[in-house]
């Protein structure tokens, strides 16, 4: 027994010795490791500052071979004449500098223009197209004269470019000329895609700062009819203060949830029924809006906007060009690292006149409520690898007023549903559910399209996605569509890719 507790009392020493040596090693590997790692870096940064000043170098050697030049030239524009005095050409030489404005009496002349500062979350229009000198200046600028500027790039003012094409195909059971809604009047951008190939609607995208106070954006949209409309066109402020925020131009209204995305950035091809009914796919007008951030320790976002009318589901700007007003609000926050909540609610009051469709003619007020609730998780705030989307919307009102000079006072609702998944990089599916109700009308009125015939138009759909990258994704869809008396098969596959700078999309 003694000897077993001997034997024991050894092998627990030989195994404390050997780990401890083994700590040891490991301690000396991790410190050989940690010191060739610091080399490496020393020798990364000795290799950086090289390249930087043989490229400061390179720089000042063009800049003094590019003045040189231009001394030159200016010199061959110099005529000689008989008796030795020069005459020189006539064309005058621009100023190196331009100034921001007229100098005022006694105040010299103006500072030279430089372009603004970019909002916060927004891309410079353009990038630098030369480094800056590292080289100290020259002994004769002292305190008491300025150095000469640099002339600016010849595009530092234009603004950043993108494109986003869209390309489509179509399979339809059913001839989608023909889709109808029952119960409701459709806007011309409710219906379907065509059935076959066709080019999407594709867009070129221009935006800038103006100035430190002023931000504009302008997009023209193409579609596969060669037309070319000006989907957005606005001027926006970046400084104003208290947390407001102005816009003023034709943009789409910050109601609801998908309505401000761009159609390029909706999760499914299609925009949801409740959307296609209620809003004609998407409200945009010309109009001003405001917006105030609270200084809450969560998002909270209040908005009001006032609108021209002449985009459905108002019609022909009724009441001098002020025929829609909207108001918003906006919350939400994170739930942990991994998820976030954001909800909304929207109300969007319109005036119609003479807004027809091929069934007759309706003039009134349309008032219209939307509820959003939006959830996203992503492992650890990461959503490269796997994320997940769920959304959804309640929408409900009514439209009061004549059609075909018979009165109505209709109530309708809608609503949507959503969950899109990114199962690996690159890859996501998704489903969804949709569908609108429409109360009855006169007896009158039946057979026209506020004439619900019995019937709940709803929609089921299918997502399969695959992102080429974040500028390039191609999505086929099926959807049973039920939201006509008689149901469709749609079958529809859509690229869309996107190039220039671009802005972040919205939450």
């Amino acid at each position: 027994m003694k000897r077993t507790g001997i034997t024991a009392a050894v092998m627990v020493a030989a195994c404390l010795l050997w780990a401890r040596h083994a700590h040891a090693d490991s301690l000396d590997a991790l410190k050989n490791a940690v010191t060739a790692l610091q080399a490496q870096m020393v020798e990364m940064r000795k290799t950086y500052e090289t390249t930087i000043a043989k490229l400061t170098a390179r720089i000042d050697t063009l800049e003094k071979e590019k003045t040189e030049k231009e001394k030159t030239e200016k010199e061959s524009t110099v005529a000689a004449v008989p008796g030795g005095v020069a005459k020189r050409a006539a064309v005058p030489l621009m100023p190196a500098t331009l100034p921001s404005a007229a100098a005022a009496p006694g105040q010299g002349a103006a500072a030279p223009v430089t372009p603004p500062a970019a909002p916060p979350g927004t891309l410079p229009a353009t990038l630098p197209t030369t480094l800056p000198s590292t080289a100290p200046a020259p002994a004769q600028y002292g305190a008491g004269a300025a150095k000469p500027a640099r002339p600016a790039a010849a595009n530092a003012f234009n603004p950043g470019i993108a494109g986003v094409l869209n390309g489509m195909f179509g399979s339809y059971s059913r001839n989608p000329d023909t889709a109808a809604v029952p119960g409701f009047q459709l806007g011309d951008e409710a219906g379907i895609g065509p059935r076959g190939f066709s080019l999407g609607e594709s867009e070129v995208d221009l935006a800038a700062n103006i100035d430190p106070y002023l931000y504009g954006w302008l997009v023209l949209s193409f579609d596969r009819e060669n037309n070319v409309s000006v989907e957005e066109a606005y001027v926006q402020t970046t400084d104003l203060p208290w947390g407001f925020t102005a816009k003023a131009g034709r943009f789409f209204s910050g109601i609801g949830y998908l309505n401000e995305k761009h159609a390029h950035d909706w999760d499914f091809i299609d925009a949801p029924l409740p959307y296609r009914a209620f809003l004609g796919k998407q409200y945009g007008d010309d109009g001003v809006q405001l917006r105030w951030l609270a200084p809450t320790p969560w998002f909270l976002e209040f908005g009001g906007e006032a609108f021209r009318g002449d985009s459905f589901p108002a019609a022909n700007a009724p009441g001098a060009g002020k025929g829609a007003f909207s108001a918003f609000v906006h919350a939400g926050d994170d739930i942990n690292q991994s998820s976030s909540w954001l909800a909304g609610l929207s109300f969007l009051q319109t005036r119609a006149s003479k807004r027809m469709d091929d069934t007759g003619t309706f003039n009134g007020r349309d008032n219209t409520g939307i509820a959003s609730l939006v959830y996203k998780w992503a492992p650890d705030g990461n959503p490269v690898q796997r994320n997940l989307i769920l959304s959804g919307e309640y929408f409900f009102g009514n439209e009061n007023g004549r059609f075909n000079a018979i009165p109505i006072d209709q109530w309708r609702t809608g609503w949507y549903a959503q969950a899109v998944y990114q199962f690996m990089p690159r890859w996501r599916v998704g489903l969804r559910h949709d569908e609108v109700e429409s109360g009855d009308v006169p007896v009158s009125l039946a057979g026209t399209s506020l004439d619900p015939m019995g019937h709940t138009p709803n929609n089921n759909s299918v997502l399969l996605e695959y992102d080429t990258s974040e500028f390039g994704r191609i999505r086929l869809q099926y959807n049973r569509d039920d939201a006509d008396l008689s149901p469709n098969n749609e079958f529809i596959a859509a690229y869309t890719a996107i190039f220039g700078p671009h802005g972040a999309h919205r939450f």
